[in-house]
């Protein structure tokens, strides 16, 4: 018979150190592998996972432009897009020069082929948000709109929520040396009235075009190899290729296929073979290079992303700037912007379901200080003479042309 109390917890009973080392020990280097930490490197800063399929993404500076890139919200890594611009306008420079500042603020390595520290120091500069707070009504006062007390603190808790989402969801992505109490910013606003101060010892490597007799592109991947393999492993690359196939900077031998669709396939290549640290944006004049060629067909092949960006004719801008559907301080679109070709990464067809806009009419925006890509509809006619006197007959108790109501049934 057993004299133990029954209501006591049976508990371990306490080893000596010499024998917790001993059962402690492993016994094979892949029990030890397992004992240490899931996430053993440092989050890259302007690097987050792709909400469709979690892959590594990056900012391309215009958060617009992010939204429409079939649901990813950024740019995926090993990546490219091909902006082609008709017209003599440079509303694709603007996009360009987005995407380098937005890779120097991160600290990613930015190479721009064919043009000089010129174009480096027009980057432009980020935004202070001052803008936003002059607005308001001549009611208020202070800034503070005049509403019901049980809806003053619903904008409040809005924000305080959003702001929660985008600290946990930055959390990840801050970079090193940073604050834990203020979070990394994935996609920052520029003001194209600022300058961008470049700090000393940037990371911007500035590729000439060799005047050769030979394809110019070689000496270009030659460089961009040789600062992928000299760079850390972690590092982020960011190409970019300004006006590509244009006299002003490229010889005219590079206009030739073998020499371009050779320079693509490779830098296709090379975004295959870093699929975590290298994307490139190229713009093309369509002028020069129509979509109906071939060169530029086996170009939009090679690329990822493919944009096509169509300025207004100046009449057309006019038009719409003395519409009756358009108001004072409203936004005039200068040009449409569609949508030839997104990145698609599985078998299912990606996420161009999760895209803003996607499949409507996009028109872009270039004010003073941003680029905005957003929906676009035809403001209402002016002038419809043959729509009033339907509506003043109607008022009057005539005849309409409209439908009867036995006419409508089924």
């Amino acid at each position: 018979m057993s004299f133990r109390k029954r209501n006591i917890a049976l508990t371990r009973t306490p080893q000596s150190p010499s024998t917790s080392e001993s059962t402690s020990t492993p016994s094979s280097p892949s029990s030890a592998a397992q004992q240490e930490p899931q996430h053993p490197s440092a989050p890259t800063p302007g690097v987050r996972p792709s909400p469709i399929n979690g892959l590594p993404t990056t900012s391309t500076g215009t958060p617009s432009l992010d939204a429409i890139l079939a649901g990813h919200a950024g740019l995926p890594l090993g990546t490219s897009l091909l902006l082609g611009e008709t017209g003599t306008t440079d509303y694709a420079g603007a996009l360009l020069r987005f995407y380098a500042a937005q890779g120097v603020v991160h600290g990613h390595c930015v190479h721009v082929v064919g043009v000089g520290s010129a174009w480096g120091r027009e980057l432009p500069g980020i935004a202070d948000g001052r803008g936003s707070e002059k607005g308001g009504s001549g009611g208020e006062k202070g800034g503070k709109m005049k509403i019901a007390y049980r809806y003053e603190r619903l904008g409040v808790l809005g924000e305080e929520r959003a702001g929660g989402r985008d600290r946990g969801s930055s959390s990840a992505n801050r970079g090193d040396g940073g604050d834990d109490t203020a979070p990394a910013v994935f996609c920052h606003t520029f003001d194209l009235l600022k300058r961008l101060d470049l700090p000393v010892g940037t990371a911007i490597n500035y590729i000439p075009i060799p005047r050769t007799t030979t394809s110019p592109f070689v000496a270009i991947l030659q460089n961009l190899q040789r600062q992928l393999a000299s760079s850390a492993p972690g590092t982020i690359h960011r190409l970019v290729v300004p006006s590509l196939l244009s006299p002003v900077l490229f010889p005219p031998q590079s206009s030739h296929p073998s020499a371009v669709l050779q320079f693509l396939h490779a830098l296709r290549a090379l975004l295959r073979q870093y699929p975590t640290r290298l994307t490139a944006m190229i713009s093309l004049p369509l002028s020069l290079y129509p979509r109906a060629t071939g060169l530029v067909r086996w170009a939009e092949l090679l690329s990822d992303g493919v944009f096509e960006l169509s300025p207004f004719a100046h009449s057309h801008l006019e038009s719409l700037a003395t519409s009756a559907g358009t108001t004072k301080d409203e936004e005039k679109p200068q040009g449409m912007f569609t949508v030839h070709k997104l990145p698609i990464f599985h078998e299912k067809g990606g996420g161009g379901g999760g895209a803003e806009g996607l499949g409507e009419d996009l028109a872009f925006t270039v004010s003073r200080r941003k680029f905005v890509i957003a929906k676009f509809s035809l403001p209402p006619l002016e002038g419809d003479t043959e729509a009033q006197a339907e509506a003043g007959r109607a008022a009057a108790g005539g005849e309409t042309t409209m439908p009867k109501k036995a006419d409508l049934e089924f």
